[in-house]
């Protein structure tokens, strides 16, 4: 059997456009032929090959993110009948028509389903989300990490800055200064890593101010929508205990830089 083939089968979708960044937005709807096996973005490259209304119209083709097409990059996030996901990684058969197709709110839109998730990328850089080493000479081989932590420690490198996290979550917000779960997740893998945990103490102190762990109001939507099933909650968690063994660090001084 040819899986491409047409079937006569017409997918129905309706889709929240935005010309500019700050304009008003408005629905169209679009009807595509359907095939076996299609995902959310193969509807929306039939749209861009023909981008002509339901009722015949012609129309502008609509403008979305995307790069890997795996699951991997997190570029082709938006909501989708009212669920925020993976466009590349979901399925029209998995899905009640008309399709909805919006973008996240957490995030300025840029025109159609493209957003700007630029407050993430500061985010990272508040907390310095990266290993700090000097490239100017050979280090050698890192220290190793012990099998069961180099586990866990992978599920949370598992992040992809897909924003879905962000905007599940209920605290984060155009007007909140929420840094949000995925930043958070990101500090707990860092400070866990061996080199990484030469500034533990700047990657907590700088969650421990405005916008930073507090801010958190455990709804838990955040697990339940990451696409990459990473356990954020249990970051949170973790990162409270030591926000406080922190607190009572700086508090008595600068001593424990030697222990």
């Amino acid at each position: 059997m040819n899986i491409a083939a047409n079937t006569g089968r017409m997918v129905k979708v309706e889709i929240l456009r935005q010309d500019t960044k700050g304009g008003n937005g408005y629905w169209q709807k679009f009807e595509v032929p359907y095939r076996h096996g299609m995902n959310v973005i193969s509807v929306l490259m039939e749209i861009q090959k023909n981008p002509v209304l339901s009722t015949g119209e012609k129309t502008t083709p609509v403008a979305w993110d995307m790069n890997c097409l795996e699951e991997v990059c997190g570029a082709c996030s938006m909501v989708i009948n009212g669920r925020p996901r993976q466009s590349c990684s979901t399925l029209v058969d998995q899905l009640t028509e008309p399709i909805k197709l919006e973008p996240m709110k957490t995030f300025p839109v840029i025109r159609d389903l493209q957003v700007d998730r630029e407050r993430m990328f500061n985010a990272l850089k508040k907390v310095k989300a990266w290993v700090p080493i000097d490239g100017t000479y050979d280090l050698g081989e890192g220290p190793r990490m012990p099998e069961g932590k180099r586990q866990w420690a992978y599920e949370l490198s598992k992040c992809m800055t897909c924003g879905v996290c962000m905007e599940a979550c209920p605290n984060v917000s155009e007007k909140a200064s929420f840094i949000g779960p995925a930043p958070l997740s990101q500090v707990r893998l860092f400070n866990t890593h061996p080199t990484g945990a030469m500034i533990k103490d700047e990657r907590l102190n700088a969650i421990m101010g405005d916008g930073g762990l507090a801010n958190c109001g455990n709804s838990q939507n955040c697990v339940a929508a990451c696409p990459k099933g990473i356990p954020l909650t249990t970051s949170i968690a973790s990162l409270n205990r030591a926000t406080t063994v922190q607190m009572f660090r700086n508090f008595f001084g600068s001593d424990h830089y030697v222990d």
